[in-house]
């Protein structure tokens, strides 16, 4: 990939690059020639410089020679015998995929073929031979390509550039020029999305790799908001499932892929939400927009009542079912109460909302919309996706934390709670994929609901099913967070100590009452910067949010603190994003407010009381944020429930001697009776698969939490 850095020195002496974005460089060296696989579409327009063209080739050429004349050298002879590889004995004992350096020999001399046509694109008329990358290697005296050579003939350059430059028939489509232009709207108004390549590591989390494994970098964006994608539990179950039911569901739901582990898990969720019925799907978006697309194509004359800041897959959901929609301004209930006056009472109504909305933090009022269905005669369809597993006493979601002590003394019964705000829910979705740590989406609600949508939704209907290793480490980790609150805890607890530092510095973001932290930028092109220099300057991936996720002008970035972040990786965060602030001279709290306000910053509300509250906090026994070194606290209480929950499917987990000695040892401990624990355990223990110690057991199998 072209370095950005250095191209921008040379932007005053070549006329490409001083009169192109840099985002538009950005974009052209981040996309692969369709021409030239082997080169991305800058290098593809630097080769028809007349300056840059012949450099780049030459270079290229002088890689494949070099490339291809070590292969006689006798210590490569002596790498390649001691693979069992002996060239020049036959082609299929010395074949080039078996060269230990072919493939970097290869990728280089199909590079210099792709810039030499590339170079030479313009002139069809050549009718200049041009050696195949086999033909050019053995002629520098490489043993592996020379039986492969030996069947080739020469490519003529004018037949390639005919092939790829010649349209199909002359009054055809040009879908390529279609393809282009769609581009380059979303270049233009920088709405175009980098995907960086971030590559979560399960013994280290938060930390990821990039696309070089030696690199390593802090994730602050991520939505396995709690780090469940590697609890020990959840992986433990995994791997049981895996090896018992194998790696697919092997078909759609009514075709061989309705498992124990699919319905087992359907149990967990509808008790989760204290309802009768639920339904898996592939993902949360497949859930929201085949139920709400089936339900409002099925009610006769159905009214959609839509907030404004609703997520995409409730707005595709409306859109698809056809019915007419009538879109409230968030949060708003007087804009939704005098959009529900316009329609009778016996007009199938439904309201449609979020708990927590992801890109600002605000809470939805579901109480005061419950009573405006009631009082019109509509139905309720909450999305939960950014709540379920972080509120209330059994990670439900915001509409269980609203009758916190109501559900807290109710304990795990599936019975509803008479009149409290999840009873009044009509239809609540949520996602596996956030703080669950898996992936998959569903629905709860009604029985006849639940039945009508399975039997009606064709998103539902035709898809494969999830695997049931998925599935099963789906249920593991509602289970394990409906036992544990701890989790959830420690990340309000870190989730404000983010908020009060920023605040602390002037650094914008958007109040809200959530575990949600939108730093505001309010400028696109300022806020991809922001997210590369915090990237590449410091280790901290932050991915910027822009246009049409939030409206033009409120590009922000959104930080997501987990419970496993550390004391040190918070001030690495705080003293970076400070850094960034300060060297791209962004808008600070105080700069916002001179200019009026935005995204509700600048404007003297900045601070917002936390829908957690300390005493709910301490129910999970006032937790502390980690240190670099700490191990993460996993419940032994939590893990037994999951293991014992399995065992109908997977069997009884054979404990060590080990784990049976901590198990009691630590069931005393947490009930406050230390006294006579000296000695009881074994001076020589066997290490157990998975460790339960709830004090000191590593989140990942004998690795502490670290930075």
């Amino acid at each position: 990939m072209e370095k950005f850095s250095s191209l921008a020195r040379f932007k005053s002496s070549c006329p490409f690059l001083g009169g192109t974005k840099t985002s538009t460089l950005r974009a052209l060296g981040s996309a692969i020639s369709p021409r030239f696989p082997s080169i991305s579409q800058l290098t593809e327009r630097a080769a028809s410089c007349p300056i840059m063209g012949p450099a780049l080739v030459m270079r290229s050429t002088q890689m494949v020679a070099g490339y291809a004349s070590v292969a006689g050298q006798a210590d490569v002879q002596n790498i390649h015998h001691s693979k069992g590889i002996f060239p020049g004995t036959s082609v299929s004992e010395a074949d080039i995929s078996k060269c230990p350096h072919a493939s970097a020999a290869r990728a280089a001399a199909r590079m210099a073929d792709d810039l030499a046509a590339a170079s030479t694109a313009k002139a069809p008329e050549a009718k200049k031979e041009v050696p195949s990358t086999a033909q050019r290697a053995a002629a520098a005296g490489c043993p592996f390509h020379k039986a492969a050579a030996a069947k080739e003939q020469p490519v003529k350059l004018s037949d390639v550039t005919k092939t790829q430059t010649t349209p199909a028939t002359s009054d055809a489509y040009n879908y390529d020029k279609f393809y282009a232009a769609e581009l380059e709207k979303k270049h233009k108004d920088q709405s175009y999305r980098y995907f960086n390549n971030i590559n979560r590591l399960a013994t280290k989390f938060p930390v990821a790799h990039t696309a070089s494994v030696k690199e390593e970098v802090q994730v602050w964006c991520a939505n396995d908001y709690l780090g469940m994608g590697n609890n020990p539990v959840v992986l433990e179950t995994m791997h049981r499932a895996l090896d018992k039911y194998g790696a697919g569901a092997g078909g759609t739901r009514n075709i061989a892929g309705n498992s124990a582990m699919h319905l087992g898990l359907e149990r967990e969720l509808a008790t989760l939400h204290r309802k009768e019925s639920a339904l898996v799907f592939s993902s949360c978006y497949v859930a929201n927009d085949a139920t709400l697309s089936t339900l409002g194509s099925k009610l006769p004359g159905c009214v959609y009542f839509s907030d404004a800041s609703n997520h995409a897959s409730m707005i595709q959901g409306i859109r698809h079912s056809g019915a007419k929609k009538e879109i409230f301004k968030h949060n708003d209930l007087d804009d939704l109460e005098a959009k529900l006056k316009k329609y009778p009472k016996d007009t199938p109504k439904i309201i449609a909302f979020e708990s927590v909305y992801s890109m600002c933090g605000s809470i939805g009022p579901i109480k005061e919309i419950c009573d405006l269905a009631k009082k019109y005669g509509a139905l309720t369809f909450l999305d939960e996706v950014h709540a379920v597993g972080l509120y209330g006493p059994r990670g439900a979601g915001v509409a269980e934390h609203l009758d916190w002590e109501s559900h807290q003394m109710a304990g795990q019964t599936s019975e509803p709670i008479k009149d409290s705000v999840m009873d009044r829910i009509d239809m609540i979705t949520g996602t596996l994929g956030k703080a669950y740590g898996t992936v998959g989406g569903y629905v709860a609600g009604s029985r006849d609901f639940i039945d009508m949508i399975r039997s009606y939704a064709p998103g539902f209907i035709f898809t494969t099913s999830l695997p049931p290793a998925t599935v099963a480490g789906a249920r593991a980790s509602v289970i394990y967070q409906k036992h544990h609150a701890g989790d959830r805890a420690l990340k309000q607890v870190n989730v404000r100590t983010v908020k009060e530092r920023f605040a602390a510095l002037d650094i914008p973001v958007v109040p809200g009452p959530s575990h949600i932290v939108p730093v505001l930028v309010g400028d696109a092109g300022l806020a991809k910067v922001a997210s590369d220099k915090l990237l590449c300057e410091h280790g901290i991936y932050v991915q910027a949010i822009n246009f049409p996720t939030v409206a033009v002008g409120e590009e922000r970035l959104r930080v997501t603190v987990t419970p496993r972040h550390t004391a040190e990786q918070i001030d690495g965060l705080i003293t970076a994003m400070d850094t960034v602030f300060t060297e791209l001279n962004i808008n600070r709290i105080s700069d916002w407010a001179k200019l009026g306000g935005r995204a509700s910053v600048g404007i003297g509300k900045e601070i917002v009381e936390p829908i957690w509250s300390n005493a709910q906090i301490n129910t999970a026994g006032q937790p502390q944020t980690l240190h670099d070194g700490d191990v993460a606290l996993v419940d032994v209480n939590a893990v037994q429930v999951v293991r014992k929950s399995f065992e109908d499917l997977l069997g009884p987990i054979e404990l060590s001697e080990t784990e049976t000695v901590q198990m009691k040892v630590e069931a005393v401990l947490m009930t406050g009776a230390v006294e006579h624990i000296a000695g009881a355990l074994p001076k020589k223990v066997k290490a157990p698969r998975v460790p339960v110690n709830p004090i000191d057991m590593p989140v990942a199998p004998t690795i502490a939490v670290s930075a």
